[in-house]
């Protein structure tokens, strides 16, 4: 049986990958220790996805630690050797805001636990496929500097651009730019990441995601907003909009749909690859285009404010060009819809809250 280790597993990414991998007939090991709790509070925390998974997958078991530490790490990394076939790395701590409060936790989490998981794949099973989830925040706030025309929800770039048809590509520069604290924690690991993949032959690869979703995410404010602007609709809890107008565009990708794509580049891996992953032109939305479709889809008014200025590095828009990914993986494809996510948030919400 082959066997993968899951980081954050009770995370959005990491219990979709579990539940994933182990329905492929692999055996999971899982590293989690609910630091979302300590990052946005008690409602965030992730206690609820690690209950569920050790109730409903029978290859799964769960390890309380911290990626930081480098004891742990080598006791879990020994105990599975070369065993170990996969590893993916969805541990983060995932706020532009958060990280500003703690600049060492952010960095340390994001920087120093991905060169610490790096060094015990190598020196434990260094053939095994090594998967980062990276963020497009390794690209700063440079797509602001796009020209942009305004629309009625919306901003959208000039449709002369090139980006205007299929989003913003791997090529963008990630230099002079303001990438936010967080920003800068998790470029530090994608290139790390891909570093250990040219020097050192591993097959790595960083997935550089837009807004990753689904009925799995425990939304907070400072992170996950689609979940969390249901949340609120469904709360009848007031939601603060930051800057733009609340027409700031995001793409949105079902943690099912990215999740598959790790499986694929599992089975095909290649070394220090880099991709943009996220719903594309297939599946994206404004803040204001998700509020409304909240409010439809729960039948009530969400009381909202405005808030003039931006959270530091927040993008105007943001779509992924997924074309390179689907180049390498031509059977890959969306599962997952705008309007099936919005639908399956709600139903996953209405049984938890």
């Amino acid at each position: 049986m082959d066997l993968a280790i899951v980081t954050g597993s009770a995370g959005l990414i990491g219990s979709e990958t579990v539940r994933f991998l182990t329905g492929k007939g692999m055996k999971a090991i899982g590293i989690d220790n609910d630091m979302r709790r300590k990052f946005f509070g008690d409602e965030a925390s992730t206690d609820w996805n690690r209950e569920k998974l050790q109730q409903e997958c029978d290859n799964y078991v769960h390890h309380s630690a911290d990626i930081r530490s480098e004891k742990d790490m080598a006791r879990i990394f020994g105990e599975y050797g070369k065993d170990v076939k996969l590893l993916v790395h969805a541990a983060a701590q995932p706020s532009h805001d958060w990280a500003a409060k703690d600049p060492a936790t952010d960095f340390t989490v994001n920087a120093n636990g991905t060169l610490n998981l790096l060094e015990m794949t190598r020196k434990h099973c260094p053939d095994a496929v090594f998967i980062y989830l990276s963020t497009n925040k390794v690209y700063g706030d440079r797509p602001n500097f796009l020209p942009f025309v305004e629309k009625e929800t919306r901003w959208e770039p000039e449709e002369s651009h090139p980006y205007s048809p299929h989003g913003i590509d791997e090529r963008m520069s990630l230099d002079d730019t303001t990438h936010s604290l967080f920003g800068v924690s998790k470029t530090a690991a994608d290139l790390l990441v891909q570093e250990y993949g040219r020097y050192f032959g591993m097959k790595t690869a960083c997935f550089r995601g837009g807004c990753l979703t689904g009925s799995g995410h425990s939304g907070a404010e400072l992170h996950g907003f689609l979940s969390y602007i249901m949340i609120c609709v469904m709360k009848n809890t007031p939601y603060t909009v930051f800057g733009y107008k609340g027409k700031q565009v995001r793409d949105n990708i079902h943690s099912f749909d990215l999740v598959n794509a790790l499986y694929h580049f599992y089975r095909k891996p290649g070394a220090a690859k880099v991709y943009n992953l996220g719903g594309s032109r297939f599946s994206n939305c404004s803040i204001l285009e998700a509020i409304s479709t909240c409010e439809k889809i729960c039948g009530r008014k969400m009381t909202w404010k405005y808030v003039d200025a931006p959270r530091k590095g927040d993008h105007i828009w943001w779509i992924s060009d997924v074309r390179r990914f689907k180049n390498d993986y031509p059977e890959w494809d969306y599962q997952y819809s705008l309007d099936k996510i919005f639908q399956e948030i709600h139903e996953g919400l209405r049984r938890r809250i």
